[in-house]
């Protein structure tokens, strides 16, 4: 086949851009990046061989090469894997991912002065440009007869042509810039330098790293050392007390590709019937693709130190997919595939007790280094919630690590636990609001008794609010109790009994009133009744204890799913002005406009809410011609 020059993907062309004229100062994480993937190529060898045994490959010496050459200014890097195809490069190499490509792009050049984007967004091969003039690549898919040798200087174009005589695996040679130590470029042909990246980022690489190393003998003849630079340990095998935080923060690093270290890390072992290591971090941001279907979740699964596979998905529940980690199992089929991996009852004990540790050490974060946890809620909070509605099982220790904002605090948010330690003397329930945003549901008419009165309310504005409050009822014994639902009682005995008289009273006066405005609402309305928790605004609306919310509702349409229409209850406060205006005129014989300022007031509740109006025109036109009226 003859040289064929392409052009890269429009994107990864400008990520190309970025690192060519490079704003990260830390450059050594290229070889981080090369040997990171040198080992992935390694591990999917050694599963593929074990699963296919037929497979043409050689396995006997699995290993990655660093050889460096002065004269000509090259580093090489060298693996045996499983190799590329053709198709393969020009698509993980020519191309880079669509899904959250624009956000990027965005974060990189946001970052400027730190790295840790690079490898967190799947482009650590694109940061050999920030080291290399230019990067040559000679690749040969294990079982296959033709190789692939593909080249570029990082300038939008590269070249790709068969390679006859490729071995097995993938060879990176880089064509390095001259040393710029201002620029944080160092001569990456020392061997000193060499041997401080891979201590320092894959000494735990669980492949041999090896570099040729040039002596001179005796007779000053040139001879070759070939050396070992990593340890190859297992850091999930190893006691914790053995292990330094810095080894967890760059194994950390290596299988999340995140340059940031991890705000916890989680070391277990289980001994038993069913014998698993679990080594489990998590991070210290979220990533950007959490709430991306698309997104790959789930630690590391090995057997007996084998890797098995890279997203394990039926080791941790969707709710923890930001979790990373290790899982090795001793009992398990070096063969098993993810269906069945999601129907092993020992991989289901193994996620449960994975699950609860998780759980626990969040709590203990809560209850020991609350800068810590205050950190895990912004970043994770909306994405664990998902968890009381799809695992009943820990529910309550996932109600335990909630945390909401509160008209307590108009910065720090609040536990639910701590909520409780603060209501008042004869309250019953925690009480909660759902909406877009705190303002809107600070300024909710359904708000006014409550603030008048005292009382702490949750503010709750994550669209899975919306949908695990209707799933959990208590907590700690106290009900769970929306201020836009139901009736509301924030009385005590005295305080009802001395106001029974005149609300007995206001029933008689309002009791046609309500009647005929049910009447005229109807289509709107299923009940129109006097108010207990309004003190300033003129009307609020509110659903039954059972009933459905708006924004639940729009969500299931949303979702495809068909759901009828939810009638609610327009609460009138029998003290305002407009109220009291309204009963007035209805029982006096001019009652021409009555039905229209009927629908003003249920429109004005309802926009007051944050709902939207039916007909929003024929709104506006009542509005004004109400407003002419008056001048």
């Amino acid at each position: 086949m003859s040289t064929e020059t392409l052009e890269f993907q429009a994107e990864a062309r400008q990520l190309l851009q970025l690192m060519v004229h490079s704003i990260y100062s830390n450059k050594d994480i290229f070889l981080r990046e090369l040997i990171s993937n040198a080992s992935d190529a390694l591990d999917k060898l050694r599963l593929e061989s074990l699963v296919d045994k037929e497979l043409d490959a050689d396995t006997s010496d699995l290993h990655i090469a660093l050889d460096v050459n002065a004269e000509s200014r090259t580093l090489t890097v060298r693996d045996n894997g499983i190799g590329m195809s053709r198709e393969d490069v020009v698509r993980l190499i020519g191309t880079i991912a669509k899904s959250g490509t624009a956000e990027v792009l965005a974060k990189l050049r946001e970052a400027k002065e730190n790295a840790e984007l690079i490898g967190q967004f799947g482009v650590g091969f694109y940061s050999t440009f920030m080291v290399a003039d230019r990067v040559t690549l000679v690749t040969r898919k294990a079982g296959e007869a033709e190789g692939t040798r593909w080249e570029s200087a990082g300038e939008g174009t590269y070249t790709i042509e068969a390679a006859e005589d490729a071995p097995q695996g993938t060879t990176v040679t880089l064509h390095l810039k001259p040393e710029d130590s201002e620029d944080h470029l160092y001569d990456y042909t020392a061997e000193w330098k060499i041997r401080e990246i891979v201590k320092r980022y894959s000494d735990f690489i669980s492949w041999p790293i090896r570099m040729t190393v040039e002596k001179k003998g005796e007779d000053d003849t040139v001879e070759y050392d070939v050396q070992t630079l990593n340890s190859m340990k297992a850091l999930w095998a190893r006691p914790r007390k053995e292990v330094e935080q810095s080894e967890y923060n760059e194994f950390y690093r290596h299988i999340s590709h995140d340059w940031t270290d991890p705000l916890e890390t989680i070391h277990m072992k289980a001994e038993g019937t069913f014998e698993y290591e679990a080594l489990l971090f998590i991070p210290s941001h979220a990533p950007f693709d959490l709430f991306m279907r698309e997104s790959k979740r789930g630690p590391q699964l090995y057997v007996k130190r084998v890797f098995i596979m890279e997203d394990a998905e039926a080791l941790l529940p969707d709710y923890l997919r930001f979790v990373k980690g290790v899982v090795d199992a001793h009992d398990l089929s070096l063969n098993i595939s993810r269906e069945i991996l999601q129907q092993d009852r020992q991989i289901q004990a193994v996620q449960r007790r994975l699950v609860k540790k998780i759980l626990s050490t969040v709590r203990d974060l809560q209850e020991n280094e609350n800068e810590k946890y205050q950190t895990f809620w912004r970043e994770f909070g909306r994405a664990v919630k998902e968890g009381l509605i799809s695992d009943g099982d820990n529910q309550k220790a996932i109600l335990e690590i909630v945390s909401a904002a509160t008209t307590h605090d108009a910065e720090q948010v609040t536990t639910l636990r701590d909520y409780i330690s603060r209501m008042k003397e004869g309250q019953q329930h925690i009480y909660y609001m759902t909406g877009d945003s705190r303002a809107t549901i600070e300024n909710s008419p359904h708000m006014e008794a409550f603030r008048a009165k005292g009382f702490e309310v949750l503010l709750l504005t994550d669209p899975v609010d919306e949908v695990w409050v209707e799933r959990v009822t208590e907590f700690d014994g106290k009900p769970l109790q929306s201020i836009a639902k139901g009736q509301v009682d924030l009385e005590s005995e005295e305080e009802k009994e001395a106001a029974k008289p005149e609300q007995e009273q206001r029933k008689k006066d309002f009791a046609d009133l309500l009647t005929w405005m049910k009447g005229v609402l109807n289509e709107n309305v299923k009940d129109v009744r006097l108010s207990s928790r309004l003190t300033t605004s003129a009307a609020c609306i509110v659903g039954d204890d059972e009933d459905v919310t708006p924004t639940l509702e729009k969500m299931y349409r949303a979702m495809g799913q068909e759901v009828p229409h939810v009638k609610r209850i327009l609460e009138l406060n029998a003290t305002h002005p407009l109220v009291v205006g309204m009963r007035s005129a209805f029982e006096g014989d001019d009652k021409d406009g009555l039905a229209e300022t009927a629908e003003l007031i249920y429109g004005m509740a309802l926009l007051a809410e944050g709902g939207e109006l039916s007909d929003p025109s024929r709104f506006t036109r009542l509005l004004a011609d109400r407003l002419a009226a008056t001048l």
